[in-house]
């Protein structure tokens, strides 16, 4: 059996990379000068939230002929399992190793981040090792601040971060960022099928919509609501991780990167827009750490392990916390 490496090696991993392969500096560039315009501050929400906006603002002009509640539940349970996919098994236990799992949960988990359709999970987990290694800094393959601090330069590299990015030819060397997931077989195999996985997700809630509603248009506002703009909003919630959490919000904790806490996007997100945490304690299995930070796939890894399906997970601890509050200091 092949066993993936721990979270400790993992987080060695990461350190060493952005340690040994960092371009040699004389000194430290400054990230950004002074404060953005209020003008420019207002762009950056207004970018982010009049597209999802006007998505809500459709419901109550397709209510009663394009959506039903058949729509409405199809398409909350596809955007839980497919959204915690990502955060829960993508982000927290591929990528990073919060937590070990049995073996059949790990192909379920690597699965479940499939149908999100945002790539295959070695592709995926390899471009996010990456960004660890180089968050914020030349390598970063999404980084917001790669263009300078101008209104210009602002607005590129929002764009940049939240999908520009996507564009890029150049792939992420997976042999270096991921050799732990290509040794593994199983994970391998989930990996070429995404196809399937990509087809299963958009087709699976049109047949369910018509076959709960007995009706071919059932199947169609099923495969539109739950499938199409599902996978949609879902992208957008996780791109705006790499941008807007990347950009603006709140830094109680330490961490080498621009990474901020940005908490309209705490449910949306299952608890990733905790950014700030994250970068400050890669492997930590919960983001969301203070009072009131709704981090719902720490509730769910909590669930799991409860159940026995997970072990070794990597909670928080008060210590932990104080020390990384005080070196911000």
């Amino acid at each position: 059996m092949v066993l993936a490496y721990g979270a400790d090696f993992q987080e060695e991993v990461l350190c060493m990379t952005a340690t040994l392969e960092s371009p040699v500096k004389k000194g430290p560039k400054p990230i950004t000068s002074g404060q953005r315009p209020a003008s420019v501050q207002l762009s950056v929400y207004l970018g982010v939230s009049l597209p999802l906006v006007a998505l809500i603002a459709a419901v109550p002009f397709a209510w009663g002929w394009g959506l039903g509640w058949t729509d409405v539940a199809l398409f909350v349970v596809f955007y839980g399992l497919s959204g915690l996919g990502i955060t829960v098994a993508y982000h927290r236990y591929f990528t990073h190793g919060s937590f070990k799992a049995k073996r059949w949960l790990r192909v379920a988990l690597a699965i479940a981040g499939s149908i999100a359709v945002q790539g295959p999970v070695i592709t995926w987990v390899a471009d996010h090792r990456r960004h660890h290694a180089f968050s914020d800094r030349d390598g970063d393959p999404h980084s917001p601040w790669l263009y300078g601090t101008s209104p210009l330069a602002i607005a590129k590299g929002f764009w940049h971060a939240h999908m520009g990015w996507l564009f890029e030819r150049d792939r992420t060397n997976v042999e270096r960022f991921a050799p732990d997931l290509l040794k593994d077989r199983a994970i391998q195999v989930v990996d070429k099928l995404f196809w399937l996985w990509t087809l299963l997700s958009l087709v699976v809630p049109g047949l369910l919509g018509g076959l709960i509603t007995w009706s071919w248009w059932g199947a169609v506002t099923g495969f539109f609501w739950a499938g199409l703009v599902r996978v949609c909003v879902l992208h957008h919630v996780t791109w705006s991780v790499n941008s807007i959490c990347h950009m603006i919000g709140e830094r109680p904790f330490a961490a080498r990167d621009k990474s901020a806490n940005f908490w309209p996007l705490a449910i949306l997100s299952f608890g990733e827009s905790w950014h700030n945490l994250h970068h400050a304690d890669p492997t930590s299995a919960r983001h969301g750490v203070k009072r009131g930070q709704i981090d719902i796939s720490a509730r769910v890894l909590w669930l799991f392990e409860k159940l026995g399906w997970i072990y070794d997970v990597r909670w928080p601890t008060p210590s932990r916390l104080a020390r990384l509050a005080r070196e911000e200091a």
